[in-house]
């Protein structure tokens, strides 16, 4: 049995973003002897604004970038989601790209990472509604706050905070297992 794929979602597609910095710094925090990691970079998709016809349950995607990032998604045991925290909720990319899809997302392992004043923490609590409502597994994780664990545009970790993201990574892996999306 092999390790399963956790992708590392940058979740913020706007000019300038802090969204690489802080999910290259994470991918290099995953233990190797837990996962096989990747980064998958919204931006990349470059998903317009929901524009399919169908209802996502249905699975039957007319565009060629659902259907990417459909088979991105089904690809992948867990997710790792690192996000902004604007005006105190998420950011408008990620809620389009998880709307795109449906049936995907149940049962699949993910935790976020936030980014911004408060460590995003109104951010997260937004999207965990969002999660769960879409049948996702919710685990905790920690955020990064502006002026303390990321300054300059740098990730600046503490101990708490190191300590914080291997729970992440322990509870992710205990997520996979108990799922049925763990490696085969």
């Amino acid at each position: 049995m092999g390790r399963p794929r956790l992708s590392v979602v940058i979740a913020s597609t706007r000019p300038g973003r802090l969204g690489p910095t802080v999910a290259q710094w994470v991918l290099e925090q995953v233990p190797d002897d837990r996962f096989e990691a990747e980064l998958l970079d919204l931006a990349d998709f470059a998903l317009p604004f929901l524009d399919e016809p169908r209802e996502p349950s249905e699975g039957n995607y007319a565009h060629e970038h659902t259907r990417r990032w459909s088979a991105a998604i089904r690809d992948t045991e867990a997710l790792l989601v690192v996000m902004p925290e604007y005006n105190r909720g998420y950011n408008a990319a990620l809620k389009n790209a998880i709307d795109f899809l449906y049936a995907e997302w149940e049962g699949l392992p993910v935790a976020c990472v936030g980014y911004g004043w408060y460590a995003a923490r109104y951010a997260k609590a937004a999207l965990r509604q969002t999660l769960e409502r879409v049948k996702m597994t919710v685990v905790e994780a920690p955020g990064l706050e502006l002026g303390t664990t990321l300054v300059d545009r740098q990730v600046v970790p503490d101990d708490a905070l190191l300590r914080e993201l291997a729970r992440t990574f322990e509870d992710l892996a205990a997520a996979v297992a108990r799922s049925s999306r763990g490696p085969s």
